[in-house]
């Protein structure tokens, strides 16, 4: 990343805060949103799942819930970025700022939400039976490894969307189709041998499946998911830089 990020920390930390403030505050129930919809989410597909086609799998309803607030990062981190340059016109036309810091600053703020939604998930893995392991220490590293993906994918729909209005639609559209290409809801064991190889070509497959080691099952995740993870982030990290670059000389007069 560049140095724009430390050059204009305090710029980045105040439109964090501010981003934190409108979204808990314009909530009536808060923060607490925050882990009541991934709780109903999991309690309603841990019904229909366990119940209806009656999966075998163990800490079912937490396998869920780990799925399911991981995803929301990149749901919700995407979502809101891809509004960070055309929502936000004044900063853009009227002073000069580099302009990734108005997506970093929106990424990073769905990035912290969802560290507070975890962090809850910490006692309700013991409430829930499951035991806690040294392994919970590697989740920074995972999420910060996710946070480059989410990233990338979000300096390249920032600039798009001030051409292409639509494209939040669209997007919400692959979301709904990715959420049922990865282990979210389901068991990966369901998913047959001769579609692994392909299957584990997805991220966040590897991804859900590293949130699960570490905070679940508390086994290391192997080397190659974090090798595949970070080379797939760093890829997604400069698509998404050079994308930015090349639609930004047009922003203040598109937005």
């Amino acid at each position: 990343m560049d140095m724009y990020i430390f050059e204009y920390s305090e710029l980045i930390k105040n439109l964090v805060k501010s981003d934190l403030k409108v979204k808990y505050q314009s909530s009536f129930l808060g923060f607490a949103w925050s882990m009541l919809n991934p709780l109903l989410m999991m309690l309603v597909l841990y019904l229909v799942f366990k119940n209806v086609f009656r999966f075998e799998q163990e800490h079912f309803d937490l396998y869920l819930l780990i799925g399911i607030m991981a995803w929301r990062f990149l749901v919700n981190g995407t979502m809101t970025a891809m509004t960070s340059i055309a929502g936000r016109s004044s900063l853009v036309t009227k002073i000069y700022i580099p302009r990734e810091i108005l997506t970093f600053s929106m990424t990073m703020s769905a990035f912290i939400s969802s560290i507070l939604e975890f962090l809850v998930l910490i006692p309700l893995l013991l409430i829930l039976g499951a035991s806690l392991s040294l392994t919970i220490l590697l989740f920074p590293l995972i999420h910060a490894l996710y946070f480059l993906i989410v990233y990338g994918i979000s300096l390249a729909l920032a600039s798009l969307y001030v051409y292409f209005r639509d494209l939040n639609q669209i997007w919400d559209i692959v979301l709904q189709a990715g959420f049922y290409t990865a282990p979210i809801v389901y068991p990966l064991s369901l998913v047959p041998e001769k579609y692994m190889f392909y299957y584990l070509l997805n991220p966040i497959t590897r991804l859900m499946i590293m949130y699960r080691d570490a905070l679940l099952y508390g086994t290391v995740p192997h080397l190659s998911d974090f090798i595949f993870v970070t080379v797939f982030g760093l890829i997604c990290l400069a698509f998404g830089t050079q994308i930015f670059k090349k639609l930004s000389p047009r922003f203040a007069e598109e937005v």
